[in-house]
């Protein structure tokens, strides 16, 4: 496995609204596990293919894109060191002698040539970026013409639940406002296919991904509802505080009522989107 990092230091894209705790590496980790068949589903990438996967985080999917294209040459970039070294020891658990190539670098401002790879994988990237259409048209540099790229992105105005609750939903806006303030968008899932068409790429063919849970598929309870979205949403309790975005009895009661759904006769929806196009190969670059 190759473990470089490039030495040079990026320019933030955008702030992580979820932090980066120890806390919030487990739930990457147990939100990729859980919805690995989902989302990586008809992704296989050929032997011998260079994959850029943009925002790798702490690895949690490049493990999924090894597992599903174990021949591909994988090179993961993503702006915190932190993050790069604890995706090289996720994977080195994983497989330790996989083509993983690894980079420190800004989503704006790629180091790479020309060209230079066959596809592109972004998952859960774009919500955290204040101009996403800007990145996905950046690259089109290294793509090559005829190659793809490949987003997911959730959603989350998509989310609805048993027993229905306005604090619930209040606690959920509240992360909602977070992010956008941060120059992000949590329901991002939605612009995919403009997005994609905006930017250039050809062939942009979105599909829905939904995760529905209840008390009949106890995997996806635990697994989804509350360890993804219900830990994510209580992740930004400090933050949403602190810009008085609401106090802490309604707080409180929105993440219990939350944790509501996630019981016996409770229910829970959600939906990722995920986009693919393709690179076209003799239109002008914008």
């Amino acid at each position: 496995m190759n473990t470089a990092t490039t030495p040079s230091a990026p320019v933030p894209a955008g702030d992580y609204v979820h932090g980066y705790s120890p806390r919030e590496g487990r739930r990457l980790g147990d939100q990729a596990d859980i919805l690995a068949q989902l989302l990586h589903g008809g992704t296989a990438y050929p032997a011998g293919s260079r994959v850029l996967e943009l925002g790798c985080g702490i690895g949690a999917q490049t493990v999924h894109l090894l597992r599903s294209s174990p021949q591909a040459h994988i090179v993961a970039v993503d702006r915190s060191e932190e993050s790069l070294a604890q995706a090289r020891s996720r994977v080195a658990g994983f497989a330790s002698h996989a083509q993983v190539e690894w980079h420190r670098a800004d989503v704006y401002d790629l180091p790479f040539a020309d060209g230079e790879f066959d596809h592109v994988f972004v998952c859960f990237v774009l919500e955290h970026l204040p101009d996403p259409r800007r990145a996905l048209t950046g690259l089109r540099r290294v793509l090559r013409p005829g190659g793809t790229v490949t987003v997911i992105e959730g959603d989350h105005g998509s989310a609805f639940f048993h027993p229905d609750s306005a604090s619930a939903r209040s606690a959920i806006d509240c992360q909602v406002r977070l992010q956008a303030a941060a120059g992000g968008d949590a329901q991002l899932g939605r612009r995919v296919q403009p997005l994609l068409a905006g930017a250039g790429y050809d062939e942009v063919t979105v599909r829905p991904l939904t995760v529905y849970a209840d008390g009949t598929r106890p995997a996806l309870v635990e697994g989804f509802t509350r360890n993804t979205f219900i830990a994510m949403v209580a992740s930004v309790r400090d933050k949403a505080l602190a810009a008085s975005l609401t106090t802490t009895a309604e707080w409180e009661q929105g993440i219990a009522d939350l944790r509501r759904t996630a019981e016996v006769d409770g229910t829970f929806h959600y939906t990722f989107f995920k986009g693919v196009a393709v690179n076209p190969p003799s239109r002008a670059r914008n």
